[in-house]
């Protein structure tokens, strides 16, 4: 079979169809250079791997352990994990990882998320260009060769949840909340792992004041129930409905490998990213002042007005990235900031080596649910004061044409507008005197011809005037 590794491994991680184009050979392929092209020349010896619930996994890691060890390059499996599990295991232990899982995609997908020591990103610019083309050369031509057998890497097992659990716990306790009532939806994915250990006594930790109603708690990659990617409000569904059935004050989304989450209010409400962002970023931020530090938060440029506004009054620093993750953790190092947030409900935390984790991000919602006078709704509108349509794709044949028409209508219908170029081009009417808010923004796909429109506005009707009279000009 010939292999092309172009559409497999892309810029953040490896990702495709198996076993075409991501086959145990391709697997076995990649571990080798990630052996010779991360782990070795870092002057590593050992990388920690974790799986998800997807039935591929096993045999895909049995293959990439081959590759590894085949090199010198010993192995530490920790088993069904979540993704932020694997990158605890890689903080913790100061090594390597590897995570096999594809994430929200459909049950037919598997990949890899590759990290250095200290979660740290392997990536396009950090090592991941130079494992697809070592990985293509070894499938055009052969394997290196093995070590010999004496230095051959070592396989054990380890478990290192309990510990996981236990890490996050400290950073957030929650043993003094009042008690809530909280409807979870893991989508047959790896939240129903985790949240018994963190958020139950399985790992051995003291019960909190924590009636949970499960939802889909069976590990199942074939996600019988509905796909487990929360984003799309299809799949949130069953989760609405369960938490106004059970009169629940919460509800809590996790989608495939649980390093995202979601929230819903008591009335089934979908509490929005960019509150969730501020409601953390403003806990973070009193933590630090409580240190007498000043507190920077990272938020991305998609994200409402309202994240910056109002962590900026309460002291925080804020600083702007383009989307994605590999951008945000970047500017965390970088900056050194204590939190950054995404509205794609990725959640990044200095404590936690710089990456994102839902289940972290879970424990601030529900202590600071715990410890308020209101419900989720009041909270969630204390953060959310602006109208946003969201994000709209839109499929164009020519996307820079697209955007053009779009950016050229609005200069001349509003001269005064302020253009930005950082990430695709955002429009902005906000701080014109006078006038009325809003912002939008438009951004290419990187993999297909779409246009991606989000805006925001300071009144309901005034972002579904720019919000439909933008589709127009797209779709023209």
């Amino acid at each position: 079979m010939s292999h092309d590794l172009s559409s497999l491994i892309k810029a953040y991680d490896v990702r495709g169809t198996v076993p075409d184009p991501f086959s145990p050979e391709v697997a076995e392929a990649v571990g080798a250079a990630f052996a010779r092209m991360v782990v070795l020349p870092g002057g590593h010896t050992e990388v920690v791997i974790g799986n998800d619930m997807r039935e591929t996994g096993p045999a895909l890691v049995e293959a990439f352990t081959r590759g590894l060890t085949d090199a010198g390059v010993s192995v530490i499996l920790i088993g069904l994990t979540s993704t932020d599990g694997l990158y605890y295991a890689s903080g913790t232990l100061d090594l390597p990882g590897a995570m096999f899982t594809a994430s929200h995609n459909p049950a037919q997908y598997n990949g890899i998320k590759m990290c250095h020591p200290g979660a740290r990103p392997v990536g396009e610019n950090s090592g991941l260009a130079e494992v697809r083309s070592t990985a293509q050369h070894y499938l055009n031509s052969s394997l290196p060769t093995p070590v010999p057998a004496a230095q051959r890497g070592t396989v054990r097992t380890e478990d290192l949840m309990s510990g996981y659990a236990a890490f996050l716990r400290s950073l957030v306790p929650l043993s003094g909340i009042r008690p809530l009532k909280v409807v979870i939806d893991a989508g047959n994915g790896m939240g129903g792992f985790i949240v018994p250990l963190v958020l139950g006594t399985a790992a051995g930790l003291p019960e909190l004041p924590l009636e949970i109603v499960p939802l889909y708690f069976e590990l199942d990659g074939n996600f019988p129930n509905h796909e487990a990617n929360p984003l799309d409000p299809a799949n949130i569904v069953d989760l609405q409905a369960a938490v106004v059935a059970h009169g629940a004050d919460l509800g809590i989304a996790f989608d495939g490998d649980a390093d995202r989450c979601f929230f819903v209010d008591e009335t089934g409400r979908a509490v929005s990213g960019s509150a969730v962002t501020t409601l953390v970023g403003l806990r973070e931020l009193a933590k630090e002042q409580a240190a007498g530090r000043e507190a920077t938060i990272i938020h991305n440029l998609i994200t409402s007005k309202a994240v910056p506004e109002m962590l900026n009054a309460a002291g925080a620093r804020t600083v702007r990235t383009r989307v994605g993750h590999s951008f945000i953790k970047a500017q965390m190092a970088a900056e050194n900031a204590v939190f950054g947030g995404e509205h794609s409900a990725h959640y990044y935390y200095r404590d936690f080596w710089f990456a994102d984790t839902g289940m972290l991000t879970a424990l601030h919602v529900l202590a600071a649910l715990g410890t308020a006078q209101g419900n989720m709704s009041d909270l969630a509108l204390m953060y959310e004061p602006y109208a946003a349509s969201g994000e709209i794709n839109s499929t164009v044949a020519d996307v820079e044409r697209a955007t053009a028409r779009v950016v050229e209508a609005y200069r001349r219908a509003y001269p005064e507008v302020v253009l930005d170029h950082l990430d695709g081009v955002t429009v902005s009417h906000w701080d014109v005197p006078g006038g009325p808010r809003w912002w939008f923004s438009l951004r290419p796909s990187n993999t297909e011809p779409l246009l991606r429109l989000n805006v925001e506005a300071a009144d309901e009707d005034v972002m579904e005037k720019v919000r439909d009279d933008v589709l127009s000009l797209i779709r023209a």
